[in-house]
């Protein structure tokens, strides 16, 4: 790849020259190769269920070496659409410059947590400054805004911390009436360290990977800061046999008189953190209603994961390292503010780690990095019934899962 972004593919020839065995004759050929990719798919995840995309990137767009990327998913619960456009080389030391403009649509993954839709558009700038071989800091600026839709106007299919958030009005008769603020928007900065001495991306045997990332709300209706430390390294026992480990941390705080805005909460639960409990459930719930033991799931301002992998070969495979069998162990959860209603024995259920171990298989499909899993869980929350008027609900569990794009 030269420095505009060009692919090109050398081959070269040798031949003897007859009569001269000492002589070689020597041809290189050089032919440019097509710099675009378009990427159309369909994917199924244990939590997302079925979702479509579709991708359309180019590496060295009118000429110029830069990159222009645009991506399409219409996942039921996550759609978004988003374009990126990046210039590897926006100074002569290499630094980059990344403008990206997106517009998402989430809705909550189980019924139990309401029937809401949260909406986000916006657009930001990045730069990306290399230090190193594998150091690189990046730092950006953004304008997003978030729109409120409570979904039916039944009050209890939306959970009560939204309603409280946006300012959502219900009526007598238990329906909601209307938001005072159901569109914020804020403006976010951003600022990011990674140093990554991994020996693959995709495969890694040995070395490690460190991210530290703090975002912080400076103006508009959301004054916040956030901040996340990822560390993630690889062990080789043997040629075989590689042990990982990976950790992150997380926090977040509201400033200025603003409350924290609750879609910036961490999450916890299935691939990518605590396998066996389903995706994004576990944390602080919403105050359930009477008559029902559990509320939605509002994740949490503070997040603590740790994971443990064995990597070995899959049985007949041989060493072939695009299809692996793994075991391992995560304990973890995310962590709130304790809610004015909620009892001594729900706080301390709320704060308790969850933990599970099992077995997994990861494989690098045409489709991108698989993984599957099969959990158990060894610390989990049972239902605690003794005071019916503050119930504490079970954990959901969910031993199989897998998704397509996972990394640990």
């Amino acid at each position: 790849v030269d420095r505009l972004g060009f692919f090109t593919e050398v081959n070269v020839e040798t031949q003897e020259v007859p009569g001269s065995p000492d002589q070689v004759d020597l041809t290189i050929n050089v032919a440019e190769k097509p710099t675009g990719t378009l990427q159309l798919g369909a994917g199924f995840s244990s939590a997302e269920k079925v979702s479509f995309t579709f991708g359309i990137a180019q590496e060295n767009v009118f000429g110029s070496g830069n990159y222009l990327g645009l991506q399409v998913n219409t996942s039921k619960y996550n759609r978004a659409l988003s374009l990126t456009t990046t210039d590897p080389y926006f100074t002569k030391d290499g630094i980059s410059r990344t403008f990206g403009i997106y517009h998402t649509t989430t809705r909550p993954y189980y019924s139990v947590d309401g029937d809401y839709r949260l909406v986000n558009e916006g657009g930001s700038i990045r730069f990306g400054v290399p230090f190193s071989e594998v150091d690189t800091v990046f730092f950006g600026a953004g304008l997003e805004r978030y729109r409120f839709d409570p979904g039916g106007n039944v009050a209890f299919l939306t959970p009560q911390s939204y309603r409280r958030y946006f300012g959502c009005s219900t009526s007598a008769s238990g329906l909601v009436t209307g938001c005072t603020n159901d569109s914020v928007w804020g403006v976010p900065l951003t600022i990011g360290w990674s140093r990554d001495d991994r020996d693959s991306a995709l495969l890694p045997t040995r070395g490690r990977l460190q991210r530290a990332n703090l975002e912080v709300g400076v103006g508009g209706d959301m004054k916040y800061l956030k901040t996340n430390y990822q560390y993630q390294q690889f062990f080789p026992i043997s040629k075989q046999y590689t042990f990982a480990i990976n950790g992150e941390l997380g926090y977040g705080k509201e400033y200025g008189g603003k409350p924290y805005p609750i879609f910036k909460n961490f999450y916890a639960g299935g691939l990518g953190s605590v396998r066996g409990f389903e995706q994004n459930s576990l944390g602080p719930r919403d105050v359930p209603l009477l008559g029902q033991t559990e509320g939605a799931a509002l994740g949490g301002t503070k997040k603590a994961i740790f994971n443990a992998e064995l990597s070995t070969p899959f049985p007949g495979a041989g060493n072939d390292r695009t299809l692996r069998l793994y075991g391992f162990f995560d304990i973890g959860n995310v962590f709130g503010t304790r809610d004015a209603f909620s009892t001594d024995a729900q706080w301390k259920a709320a704060k308790k780690l969850r933990a599970s171990v099992g077995l997994g298989i990861s494989w690098i499909s045409p489709l991108g990095p698989l993984r599957l899993a099969y959990a158990i869980p060894v610390r989990q929350q049972d239902e605690d019934l003794t005071d019916p008027l503050h119930p504490i609900p079970k954990d959901r569990i969910q031993r199989l899962q897998f998704q397509i794009g996972t990394s640990f």
